[in-house]
C-alpha cells in the first residue's frame, strides 16, 4: 500500500505518550493527523491471544478499525533474549506470573541467565506495528532495538527490562538514557517509521 491519506486515525492504546509520539511521526509523513486513543474511540479491550508480536498487533488494530470506522494503528512489543530463543517474547510483561511486576520479571530473568557468560547475553527489544483500515487493508512492520543484558539493574528512568538492557553502541542502560534519547532510537519508533514508510 502507498499514498495513504487521512485526517484522523485511532491508536489502540490508552497511553497518552504513545498517542503524542504517533501524531508526531504521522505529521512527518502526512501532515497534521488527529490520533484518537482507545478511550477516546470507546474501543473494547482485546484478548491478546496471538503467539507472535505481529499477531497481537493485528488483533488490536483490526478491532480498533472495526469499532471506530477509522484507520487504526496498534503495536505489541517485548524483550527477546538470544540464548532463550526469543523468550520472554510475548510474555515479557508477565514473565514472573504477575502482569506488569517489573521487579519480579527482572529478578526472574536475571536468575535464568545467571550462568550465561557476558558475551552470550545479547537481546533485543522487538516491536510489531500494525496498520488496518476498515476496508481490510493490513500492513505490519517490525523494529528491533538490539543490545546486551547486565547482571544487575542500573538506572531509574525507564520501566520493564530497561534497567538491565544496554543498547548496542551505548555505555548506558535504557533506564539511564532518559526517555527522549531512548525513544528516538527505540524499537517502537523504528517499527512505526518502517510502517509509515510502507503506507505513505
Amino acid at each position: 500500500m502507498s499514498g495513504a491519506t487521512f485526517a484522523e486515525a485511532v491508536l489502540a492504546t490508552r497511553n497518552r505518550g504513545k498517542i503524542r509520539e504517533l501524531e508526531s511521526l504521522l505529521a512527518e509523513s502526512l501532515g497534521p493527523v488527529r490520533v484518537l486513543s482507545a478511550a477516546d474511540a470507546g474501543l473494547p479491550d482485546v484478548v491478546e491471544d496471538g503467539v507472535t508480536f505481529e499477531a497481537n498487533a493485528l488483533l488490536k488494530a483490526r478491532s480498533a478499525a472495526a469499532h471506530s470506522g477509522l484507520p487504526a494503528f496498534a503495536d505489541d512489543s517485548g524483550l527477546a533474549v538470544d540464548v532463550m530463543h526469543g523468550a520472554p517474547g510475548i510474555f515479557s510483561a508477565r514473565w514472573s506470573g504477575v502482569h506488569g511486576d517489573d521487579d519480579a520479571n527482572n529478578a526472574l530473568l536475571l536468575a535464568q541467565l545467571g550462568d550465561v557468560k557476558d558475551e552470550h547475553r545479547g537481546a533485543a527489544f522487538v516491536c510489531a506495528a500494525a496498520f488496518v483500515t476498515p476496508d481490510g487493508t493490513e500492513v505490519v512492520r517490525e523494529g528491533r532495538f538490539t543490545g546486551t543484558l547486565l547482571r544487575e539493574p542500573r538506572g531509574n528512568q525507564g520501566f520493564g527490562y530497561d534497567p538491565l538492557f544496554v543498547p548496542d553502541g551505548s555505555s548506558l542502560t535504557a533506564a539511564e538514557m532518559g526517555a527522549a534519547r531512548k525513544n528516538a532510537v527505540s524499537h517502537r519508533v523504528l517499527a512505526f517509521r518502517a510502517l509509515l514508510g510502507a503506507i505513505t
